[in-house]
């Protein structure tokens, strides 16, 4: 039984950091969906940025993630399939193809479930989502 026992707890734990990954991945993906979402249905960057940040951070604590640190954000615009920047996305005339992305990055922490008996365990892990929303061809930018 003594032999076993850290060994068991060890599993444990690393199921804990398994189970904790999975879940943030999960929650980065959906934060990062409905940030390009909002971003993509607003008229103009700045609005878009505020919208995609307002709509990453809410489904965040919807879901209950606390990263270590604030969110990051990432923009950038696609026209036509070629990579440009968010701002020149929104400064495309209507009826030209563009998108726009958004990258959400967390650090996720595992400090609290950490076990120093297990050599070389992560004490965090960061999740990253990428999501992309086309902007809509004829409708009016400024």
């Amino acid at each position: 039984m003594a032999i076993l026992t850290p060994a068991f707890l060890a599993l444990l734990v690393l199921a804990g950091v398994a189970g904790r990954t999975a879940i943030a991945a999960e929650a980065i993906e959906s934060a990062a969906h409905d940030a390009a979402r909002a971003a993509s249905i607003s008229r103009d960057p700045a609005t878009a940025r505020a919208a995609a940040t307002d709509a990453a951070r809410t489904q965040l604590d919807w879901q209950r993630l606390n990263c270590a640190g604030a969110p990051a954000l990432t923009f950038t615009g696609s026209v036509g399939g070629q990579t440009v920047s968010f701002d020149t996305a929104f400064d495309t005339t209507a009826g030209q193809p563009s998108a726009v992305s958004v990258r959400v990055t967390c650090t996720v922490s595992f400090a609290d479930i950490r076990l120093p008996a297990v050599p070389g365990m992560p004490t965090e892990r960061t999740v990253t989502a990428v999501f992309t929303s086309p902007l809509d061809r004829y409708r009016s930018r400024p």
